[in-house]
């Protein structure tokens, strides 16, 4: 089991100040010190709490909003034929239905356009611009990328084709200017006020500024896109505050009764329809089959999915998504074993800061979810790269502390192209450059990466005391929803908890399930990924717990768990 560092969020917190701002608030103690850990003031709770439309901002405050809308409103008039040019993953494949259904909404002539993953890679590409030009296209929108391309934009400018750039990436030092306006939160220029949007959120801001302009209520704007906007929010891990909260409170609430008749179909094929619908539902049942037509297959059939309104149509399309996600999973295995036993076998990994694994032949639209998966097993940053002859086309994922996308400039003279996030990025690469790039990302590591740094920590809220431990306080907590990066579901601590039972459970006995009596009270404990505890508790001994209150609702009667976020011994 890999150690962990416990870190309390509330070490900073003045005494006094938690029962101040939960009486000025008029909200529990337990609320108040959570919100307080988050760096939120007493004075920002109840805009927090409350999750109210009225807090969305003027989608026209952030740079070119106002020049994109009017040259769709252009568009509109004329009837010049529209391409929306998105992405292969979901928050692409969200962007891309959300705008497609509002414009056709509007009478537009409008088609969409995603590159394939294999042949085409991410964002746009001087061929297909070519391609859609000799279709007659005036007007092409990107949704989810185009920010770092500069030469394409120049391209279909040359050729007479208006760009409107729409994105959420980090901006290199020079943006497509040519563009006839690029709208994207996290342009240094830009005062909107909130860059955490994911590509979808940018789009449905862009939905929402359209809708201003042509005399649209943007509440109705808002309330019918919001389910699209909430999936793909969710799916790209961007930090649920502020906007986003907001974003996907709503579409949560619309996806509890899914209107779409592919969600609907999606929803029956994962086995959620019914159930209660949360950021973690939409996050592990939803968005991997989603994201599967864009790995294995093509992303169109998943736009196809959140637009067609025939019944027949969507069941086939669930029954293909879910048939590609199960294929996905036994790629992703095979990628994540070949990993491991080239880790084993290299005798200098533990001296490296970043993990660099290269395989012919690896299906590059898998090697992200393992790259994501060895960053959690080993705790550093972690990039895959797939490579087909001799052409290595990468996928990373980073932990606090580094920063990806900072990393890949720095080492910007051996890739072919990269871009992404802090956390997560894409690159090219020729193969005969992959030794020396790992070379040279490691060497920036070691100037970045202290030995701390590479130590997981479980952020804790407080300790419990007495009186807290009940199925009516996990209610309470669930306040605080929805939960995600930037808002992570609160840990707390139980100390010196006592072991009534134990066992491994789950078909290879990963997981822990475990009795305990903490604070008096009895409760269940489920420890996903903990089942190496098993062997070393036994009835009697004493632990303190680092977990997140649960319910667990079994044939209609709710009952309170505890889900380990980490275990340690007590003294």
């Amino acid at each position: 089991m890999v150690r962990k560092v416990w870190k309390f969020r509330n070490d900073k917190i003045k005494p006094g100040a938690v029962k101040a701002a939960a009486e000025q608030n008029g909200i529990p103690p337990i609320i108040a010190n959570v919100l307080l850990n988050r760096g939120i003031e007493p004075s920002e709770f109840d805009a927090f709490l409350s999750k109210s439309k009225k807090n969305v901002k003027n989608p026209m405050t952030m740079l070119d909003m106002e020049k994109a809308a009017e040259r769709i409103c252009r568009a509109l008039e004329g009837k010049e034929p529209i391409v929306i040019y998105g992405d292969y993953d979901v928050d692409g494949i969200t962007s891309t239905a959300l705008l497609y259904e509002f414009l056709s909404g509007l009478g537009a002539d409008v088609i969409y356009y995603i590159p394939d993953r294999k042949d085409e890679g991410y964002g746009i590409n001087i061929m297909a611009v070519n391609k859609l030009i000799k279709q007659g296209l005036k007007l092409l929108i990107t949704v989810d990328c185009g920010i770092t391309a500069i030469g394409e934009v120049e391209f279909a400018k040359l050729q007479g084709m208006d760009v409107i750039i729409t994105d959420h990436h980090t901006c290199k030092e020079r943006i497509p200017d040519a563009a006839d306006a690029v709208v994207n939160p996290k342009r240094e220029d830009d005062e909107y006020g909130f860059d955490g949007l994911a590509g979808v959120g940018v789009a449905f801001k862009l939905a929402l500024a359209v809708s201003m302009k042509m005399g649209i209520k943007a509440s109705e704007t808002f309330d019918k896109y919001c389910d699209l906007a909430a999936i793909g929010t969710i799916a790209d891990v961007v930090p649920l505050v502020d906007e986003n909260r907001i974003i996907v409170a709503k579409g949560l609430s619309k996806l509890s009764e899914p209107k779409r008749p592919g969600l609907r179909e999606l929803f029956k094929i994962a086995g959620i329809s019914g159930k209660p619908i949360n950021a973690s539902t939409i996050a592990f049942a939803v968005a991997p089959r989603m994201n599967a037509a864009g790995r294995l297959g093509t992303a169109k059939t998943a736009v196809e999915l959140l637009l067609t309104n025939d019944d027949m149509r969507a069941e086939e399309i669930a029954a293909e998504l879910d048939r590609e996600n199960k294929e996905r999973q036994e790629t992703e295995h095979q990628i994540h074993r070949e990993a491991l036993e080239l880790i084993a076998n290299d005798p200098n990994f533990s001296a490296k800061k970043v993990i660099v694994l290269a395989k012919e032949g690896w299906h590059n639209g898998v090697i992200g979810i393992v790259a994501s998966r060895l960053t959690e097993a080993f705790y550093r940053p972690c990039i895959l790269i797939s490579i087909n002859n001799g052409v290595g086309k990468g996928s990373g994922r980073s932990i606090p502390g580094f920063n990806l996308f900072d990393a890949l400039t720095e080492c910007e003279d051996l890739l072919t192209n990269f871009g992404g996030h802090a956390v997560a990025a894409g690159l090219g690469v020729n193969e005969n450059s992959i030794d020396e790039f790992s070379k040279k990302i490691n060497k920036y590591a070691d100037g970045v990466l202290t030995e701390n740094d590479m130590i997981p920590s479980v952020k804790v809220d407080c300790i419990l005391t007495e009186h807290s431990l009940s199925l009516n306080m996990a209610k309470v907590i669930s306040m605080l929803e929805p939960y995600g990066m930037g808002n992570e579901r609160p840990v707390f601590v139980l100390k010196n908890a006592e072991v009534i039972n134990v066992s491994a459970v789950g078909a290879d006995k990963k997981h822990l399930r475990m009795r305990i009596v903490g604070n008096g009270v009895p409760v269940g404990c489920i420890g996903f990924g903990f089942g190496e505890y098993a062997d070393m508790l036994k009835p009697g001994s004493r632990v303190h717990i680092a977990f997140r209150f649960d319910i667990n609702n079994y044939q209609g009667t709710e009952n309170l768990q505890l889900q380990i976020a980490d275990i340690k011994t007590a003294g």
